[in-house]
């Protein structure tokens, strides 16, 4: 059995399509506005005092610079992988988040946009990138910087979850979730 790590989620700072209420996806271009900026380097301050071994970001631009100051204040270096990005919406990305309401069936864990990526997908994405994390930890503490829906996803793994269980609220843009996963 492999030995238990600690995860600290990060959810990226607020990006100029939050502020916007678009929904954002998998859109790689979105950028952190000044406060998305001010809430990543409050993250980063409170991610320090946790000491990770290790520091892996979805490599969707407002990740990224949401890990570079995590980088700056841990002095880890930064390691992307698109295993951490946000559930893609397809078609729908771009669109007010508002109007999602009418066409997203958020009951249906199959269910997927026209070019996009369904719960049951997002789950299983996460669930391998864990599974590979808990058979090759980088460390026994390791921050993650990652996106709301990733983080239920991540949520809901470890808890044992299926699709179909992710939890209900989403992490505030720049919080910090502390998280025990291989045990």
């Amino acid at each position: 059995m492999a030995s238990p790590i600690t995860l600290l989620l990060v959810r990226h700072g607020q990006s100029e399509w939050n502020a916007q209420g678009l929904l954002q996806g998998q859109t790689a271009h979105v950028r952190l506005t000044a406060l998305g900026h001010a809430q990543a380097e409050l993250a980063a301050a409170e991610l320090a005092s946790l000491h990770p071994g290790a520091l892996m970001s979805s490599d969707l631009v407002r990740a990224v610079e949401t890990a570079e100051h995590c980088a700056r204040a841990t002095g880890l270096r930064v390691v992307t992988t698109p295993a951490l990005r946000e559930q893609g919406y397809g078609l729908l990305e771009g669109r007010p988040s508002r109007e999602l309401w009418d066409v997203v069936d958020w009951t249906d864990a199959s269910w997927a946009a026209e070019g996009g990526e369904s719960l049951a997908e997002l789950h299983a994405r996460v669930a391998a990138f864990l599974g590979q994390l808990c058979a090759e930890p980088p460390a026994d503490v390791v921050a993650l910087v990652t996106h709301g829906d990733t983080i239920r996803a991540v949520q809901a793994v470890a808890a044992g979850l299926g699709p179909d269980a992710l939890p209900a609220v989403t992490p505030h843009n720049g919080s910090v979730t502390r998280l025990e996963i291989c045990d």
